[in-house]
């Protein structure tokens, strides 16, 4: 069998454009969409992913408000300069990069940010939010699947979707996302781990499986049936290697898996800024 492809790329091209036109809408109302950021240190990963951010920012028409602190920087700097980011008008939403040095407490600098500009929907209000069905701002790789998910018109709402991973930036969420009743939700959704010693005997009667572990290469042909739908979530990095949870056997049984590179990664940038023009629209009173 040859796995049909999910790239991620048409799914962020369909969200970005709907964003721009959403700015546009209110520039001619005389605001300008603004979403913060906050580097601490001189990671140049870190670094690279703000002026990514920026750029794109540009290219939709948002200003980019920028605070970059020193490698030597303190909790209280953090805690000011989310501070000054919650007190700005003109910010509609705020994106604290992470890491952060050892000696800044990165869940402390969270939880003193404004749940209302929290782009990223990690802020324990907007995880209770989710928890409980209410608008807010959805973490952007939950939020980024569902999207791929829906634009590849792959049936979600009914099947069994089997979630390798239970973190609290991708598994977690993305479990009480899909479950939500929602026409591209409303899945049966089975959350398992790396401490379920017969993990795979989940995974093989899914009718989607979605990889959130960072553990590279976790699964394999030998953990799925045959057509089962594939998705790619979680990774990890080997200097500049992005190394995913799926191993690009699976190809070989699924029915449709996303790309090693240009899966996951696009539609998460395209739901940040989806958070952050309707965090924009909110404060705009739309």
């Amino acid at each position: 069998m040859t796995a049909r492809l999910l790239p991620g790329g048409p799914v962020a091209e369909s969200v970005l454009t709907d964003v721009a036109t959403r700015a546009a809408a209110l520039r001619a109302d005389g605001i300008t969409p603004g979403l913060g950021t906050i580097l601490v240190g001189s990671d140049s990963a870190s670094a690279g992913y703000i002026r990514m951010k920026q750029a794109k920012a540009a290219e939709l028409g948002f200003a980019s408000p920028h605070i970059h602190l020193g490698d030597d920087a303190t909790q209280d700097d953090v805690l000011g300069a989310v501070r000054e980011m919650n007190e700005a008008a003109d910010v509609h939403s705020v994106l604290i990069q992470h890491p952060t040095p050892p000696q800044i407490d990165f869940d402390a600098a969270l939880l003193s940010l404004d749940p209302d500009k929290d782009v990223d929907g990690l802020h324990p209000v907007n995880m209770g939010r989710l928890a409980l069905g209410m608008p807010g701002p959805v973490p952007c790789t939950p939020a980024g699947i569902e999207a791929l998910l829906a634009f590849h018109e792959i049936p979600v709402a009914g099947r069994e979707v089997v979630v390798l991973g239970r973190g609290t930036t991708l598994g977690r969420p993305l479990a009480l996302l899909l479950s939500q009743k929602r026409p591209t939700a409303n899945a049966a959704v089975t959350v398992v781990h790396t401490g379920v010693p017969d993990w795979d005997r989940y995974t093989r009667r899914a009718d989607i499986v979605i990889a959130a572990v960072g553990v590279p290469g976790i699964l394999r042909p030998e953990h799925l049936s045959e057509g089962v739908t594939v998705v790619g979530g979680g990774v990890r990095y080997e200097g500049k290697k992005l190394l995913p949870d799926v191993d690009e056997s699976c190809a070989e049984v699924a029915g449709a898996i996303t790309p090693r590179i240009g899966g996951v990664g696009p539609t998460t940038i395209a739901l940040l800024f989806r958070n952050a023009i309707e965090a924009a629209e909110k404060a705009s009173g739309r």
